[in-house]
């Protein structure tokens, strides 16, 4: 690859209230060679005027601030017209919820380690390529997103791509896993419109799954069922043409097994 031809190195602004915080994320992301400029600034004010001033790829946030916190600063930047990506830094665990709903790359827990924050750096990289270009020319979707869920009192981020299919349960949902699954605090609609693009298909009004594993859709006695893994699932009578056709489609296309 021609240097040319090689992505722009990441243009980064770190927002701390407390210096040695701060000096030590600075530090890390310095001594990263993906890493091509960082910013540090101790409030959202100053913030937002660097954002003014020049072009940000990702800011990371500490949540809990004086004045505007990491969160409001957030929904602020999402209103911008090309929002930098987000990464949320902080030594509290309860709020990775609301980062998931504010879009946020990921969730860093204080103290830092140089591999996490390594591949922070990498997810972050990937998901650049969803933000539109300045001359309105569309990019290519990130590679996967995470999404945090509760393991024993900690806080874990769990690739999309673990998912293999989604089950309401009431205003929350339960995602299921190869190994286990997880209740987080997101509706199934929310997921089903954010996860639409990526494969994942609404098959009954309680379950949402990802096309690509549906191994099976069979006629029984009471409705229609898909098989993923070694679980059956139902699928309602108004979701089912729908299915038929998509599966059809993926057939054809070569993404779904057979």
């Amino acid at each position: 690859m021609n240097p040319q031809d090689m992505p722009a190195g990441l243009r980064t602004l770190a927002v701390d209230d407390e210096v040695p915080a701060l000096d030590e994320l600075a530090y890390l992301l310095r001594a990263d060679s993906r890493v091509a400029e960082v910013r540090t600034v101790g409030n959202a004010t100053d913030a937002l005027r660097v954002l003014r001033d020049g072009e940000v790829d990702v800011v990371f946030l500490d949540v809990r601030m004086p004045g505007l916190d990491g969160l409001e600063l957030a929904r602020v930047l999402r209103r911008f017209a090309v929002p930098p990506l987000v990464v949320f830094v902080t030594a509290y665990d309860d709020r990775a919820v609301d980062a998931f709903d504010l879009g946020a790359v990921d969730y860093l827990l204080k103290p830092l380690e140089p591999e996490r924050l390594a591949e922070t750096l990498r997810r972050v990289l990937a998901a650049r390529d969803r933000i539109p270009a300045r001359d309105g020319a569309a990019r290519p979707a990130p590679d996967d997103e995470v999404i945090p869920v509760e393991l024993a009192g900690r806080t874990r981020l769990l690739p999309r791509s673990a998912v293999r299919w989604v089950e309401a349960q009431g205003d929350y949902a339960r995602l299921h896993t190869g190994d286990g699954s997880h209740l987080v605090r997101i509706p199934l609609s929310v997921l089903e419109e954010r996860w639409a693009d990526v494969g994942f298909v609404r098959i009954h009004r309680s379950y949402l799954v990802a096309l690509r594993l549906i191994r099976e859709l069979r006629l029984t006695g009471s409705g229609y069922v898909v098989r993923v893994d070694d679980r059956e699932l139902p699928v309602s009578r108004r979701h089912t043409r729908e299915l038929k056709d998509r599966l059809v489609r993926g057939a054809k296309a070569g993404w779904i097994r057979s």
